[in-house]
């Protein structure tokens, strides 16, 4: 099993947050929820689907942890 640590950025909009991963978001990795933690689980799960699908595919995957700042968004770790 290994962990991937992504960088997402979390943001309200209008009644709901929205939630997406810069450095997938080619894949589609977005999701949205009615609070920040419902958008912060969503992500969570979308970002487990992409991985597993570009594993599958045999896509490299780069994993952001090593290149972290304290940068705008939230750390999100994905074990596969």
């Amino acid at each position: 099993m290994k962990t991937y640590q992504f960088r997402v950025v979390v943001e309200p909009d209008e009644d709901r947050w929205i939630a997406f991963c810069p450095a997938l978001v080619k894949q589609g990795a977005a999701a949205w929820g009615y609070t920040r933690d419902e958008a912060v689980k969503h992500i969570r799960e979308v970002l487990e689907m992409t991985l597993e699908c570009m594993l599958e595919d045999g896509e490299a995957i780069l994993d952001e942890g090593a290149e972290m700042r304290p940068a705008s968004g939230e750390q999100v770790a994905v074990s596969l």
